[in-house]
């Protein structure tokens, strides 16, 4: 299970993940997602401190969202270490 939390102040605005970024969840923030980019234009943080698991789909996923703007707030080893490859175009 993933639940997506979005959050707007001002121009900002933020979504909270908890769970897992895995299987069918994974299409389920991507459309979150999409949606998101097409009515906001302005900066968006995505917090992954509640994120427990992230398969290769999710890490795909994040990629994408990262080359349209996104930037992540992350604590663990495991999402640290993946956060860390997408920054540095590993796949």
């Amino acid at each position: 299970m993933l639940r997506i939390t979005e959050r707007s102040d001002g121009g900002r605005t933020a979504l909270a993940l908890e769970g897992r970024l895995a299987g069918p969840w994974v299409d389920e923030l991507a459309r979150a997602w999409d949606t998101l980019l097409a009515r906001h234009a302005g900066a968006v943080a995505v917090c992954l401190e509640g994120v427990t698991f992230i398969d290769a789909g999710g890490k795909a996923l994040l990629r994408r969202m990262h080359e349209q703007g996104a930037s992540f707030v992350a604590s663990g080893c495991m999402t640290t270490a993946i956060l860390d490859d997408i920054a540095q175009g590993k796949h």
